[in-house]
């Protein structure tokens, strides 16, 4: 189940994190490391596997740098469970909201979505053929009372039938042929489908978060019967909705929670974000600070390794993999407790953007913004292209802003090219037609940005 990641070496991992984020060479190695050893401890003497347990990681740096990047994509390159949780968002146990057991029951949802596609994938094909049997059966309906055709194969094609199931048959056959070619996409038919025992039923209780909330209503909605409607839906929008259907009915849940509890505990990736606003920045041990350490003596168990009840199953989080990540502007990585700090052994400075930096971030990875707009516009059939002096420019520009406004890293970037492109969206395709061809100049970058900086007018780029 770790075959991704056998694949790559820790360089290679490296690699790959460079297509998509620029610099921070030290974040990347770390985590590059991080990654081999789990697949290193599943390869390891089985008398010390359970034992050998993961180093967790501490990324220090302002926000925009790099930090929720860098551990999705680990957890993309890895094709593994991961989940994204801010701590400022728990409270310590006995208070309303979100407990932090709730990031764990996460990674397992997202575990178990994981596998149940990958299983519907395997199943597809046979899917598929269950699929057009239901289709050919809304078209022309089977003969009832006899299960197989009194022809032959091989006959004549063009021979008269000689009864009303043999002319059945043939009729069947030519529309499956119809269906396999695409012929019929457009036509109406009318199907069975599922729908919900209790749509919008509420439940209510103390201290209740959404998560717990969606879990009761999808148990007390598994133990009522189920329940289906007729729809009248084209051939391509019936194919879509009942080969979901058809695909869930073939793969074993069984099977799936137990590749999916393994897959979470040995290969899942949790990232903390904002761990910073659960340290305490005082020592006085009073007033929010107090639930602040509440919270994190409630993270502790969790990062340290525990068992969780899910509505899957126990989960064990030894071996689950622990990033967190915070900007410490007030409080410092030492005013977390000590027992926290002992769990995350690697710490990781991320360096802030530079001017450079920014340019690389709009010319290089295969997600720059650069491109996706580029994109945008090809939808239109509009061709759109920056030289590298108005990238420099937009760098430049970003780059200032966040020095003389607020430092919020490579988002700058989205709202600089929003406001540099926002009329050219506007006016495509009303003013600018297809096969139009739009170069982004410094000349232009200036007249939409330059100005308004040298002004320090500034509050358009405020978000």
């Amino acid at each position: 189940m770790l075959d991704n990641i056998a694949s790559l070496t820790p360089a290679q991992i490296v690699a790959e994190l460079d297509k998509y984020i620029i610099g921070q060479k030290d974040a990347k190695r770390n985590v590059a490391i991080a990654l081999r050893n789990r697949w290193r401890r599943m390869n390891a003497d089985k008398s010390i596997q359970s034992d050998i347990v993961p180093n967790n990681i501490l990324m220090i740096g302002a926000t925009g740098v790099g930090k929720t990047e860098i551990a999705r994509r680990l957890a993309k390159i890895a094709d593994a469970p991961f989940t994204k949780v801010e701590a400022s968002k728990f409270t310590e146990v006995g208070y309303v909201g979100r407990d932090v057991e709730s990031m764990v029951r996460d990674l397992v949802e997202q575990s178990v979505n994981m596998v149940k596609q990958k299983k519907k994938e395997e199943v597809k094909q046979k899917a598929a053929e269950v699929v057009e049997d239901i289709i050919l059966d809304a078209l022309i309906p089977p003969i009832q009372g006899r299960s197989t055709p009194s022809f032959s194969t091989t006959a004549d094609p063009n021979a008269m039938p000689d009864n009303d199931f043999e002319l059945n048959e043939r009729t069947r056959e030519k529309f499956r042929e119809k269906i396999r070619n695409g012929e019929l996409e457009d036509r109406k038919i009318e199907i069975k489908v599922q729908q919900s025992s209790m749509p919008g039923m509420g439940v209510m209780g103390p201290g209740m978060d959404e998560a717990s909330m969606m879990n009761i209503q999808e148990m007390i909605s598994g133990m009522m019967p189920k329940k289906t409607k007729k729809r009248k839906v084209s051939i391509a929008e019936a194919r879509k909705i009942l080969l979901e259907e058809e695909a869930s009915k073939l793969i074993d849940m069984d099977e799936v929670k137990e590749e999916a509890i393994f897959k979470a505990e040995n290969s899942g990736v949790i990232f903390i974000d904002e761990i910073d606003k659960v340290a305490s920045s005082s020592k006085k041990g009073s007033g929010p600070d107090v639930s602040r350490e509440g919270v994190q003596r409630d993270l502790l168990p969790i990062v340290e390794g525990s068992t969780v009840n899910t509505k899957y199953g126990i989960i064990n989080t030894d071996h689950i993999l622990f990033i967190a990540a915070g900007a410490f502007h007030v409080a410092k990585p030492s005013d977390l407790i000590p027992e926290l700090q002992g769990r995350f052994p690697i710490r990781v400075e991320l360096d802030s953007l530079t001017k450079d930096d920014f340019y690389q971030i709009l010319k290089f990875p295969k997600n720059a913004l650069t491109k996706q707009y580029e994109a945008l516009l090809s939808a239109e059939e509009v061709e759109l292209s920056f030289n590298d002096e108005s990238l420099d420019e937009i760098a430049s520009i970003a780059y200032e802003v966040n020095t003389e406004v607020e430092n919020i890293g490579a988002r700058r970037l989205h709202t600089v090219m929003s406001r540099l492109l926002n009329d050219i969206l506007f006016d495509v395709p009303d003013k600018i037609g297809a096969n139009a061809h739009i170069l982004v100049t410094r000349e232009m970058v200036q007249e939409k940005l330059s100005g308004m900086v040298k002004n320090r007018d500034l509050s358009q780029y405020i978000l």
